[in-house]
């Protein structure tokens, strides 16, 4: 019987069919999915958040460049164990890179504006005087200010 099986696998081979059963329909694929590439993103959303290059985040989890590079392009899965120690490098819970993924499962690239928002954490996170960051802060603050005023006043006359 054994050889009857061997002589059909192989003959549906040659045809390039292969033998598949309800298992292997039910197995998730062995590609990244949707989820992968939005902890991707996250990972590199802190990572840029904190200031840190792919080559050094890589060296603080003990992978080559390239792989910290696959892991944020959400091209090669993420063990639970590797996705744990980020976490710790990154100063987050694991479960902060899963925020989002429901309202996100087509996940697209960071628009402009989010990438305008990320690089200017980092370079306020890079501003090592206090009171710099402190005079930053109340420019940004006023600047918001100014804008909400205007918008008030554009509904009051509208």
């Amino acid at each position: 019987m054994s050889g009857a099986l061997d002589k059909m696998s192989e003959q549906q081979a040659h045809r390039g069919q292969t033998h598949s059963n309800e298992y292997d329909e039910a197995r998730p694929s062995a590609r990244a999915s949707a989820a992968d590439r939005h902890v991707g993103n996250r990972i590199r959303e802190r990572r840029v958040m904190l200031g840190l290059s792919q080559q050094q985040l890589a060296q603080m989890i003990g992978v080559t460049y390239q792989q910290a590079h696959k892991y944020e392009r959400g091209l090669n899965r993420i063990s639970a164990g590797r996705l744990y120690e980020i976490a710790q490098v990154l100063s987050v819970p694991v479960s902060w890179f899963f925020e989002g993924l429901a309202a996100d499962e087509h996940a697209s690239e960071m628009t402009p504006r989010q990438r305008m928002c990320l690089e200017l954490a980092r370079n306020f996170a890079a501003i090592d005087n206090e009171k710099h960051q402190e005079a930053l802060s109340q420019m940004a603050r006023a600047l918001a200010a100014q804008s909400q005023a205007a918008q008030d006043d554009n509904q009051t006359l509208a």
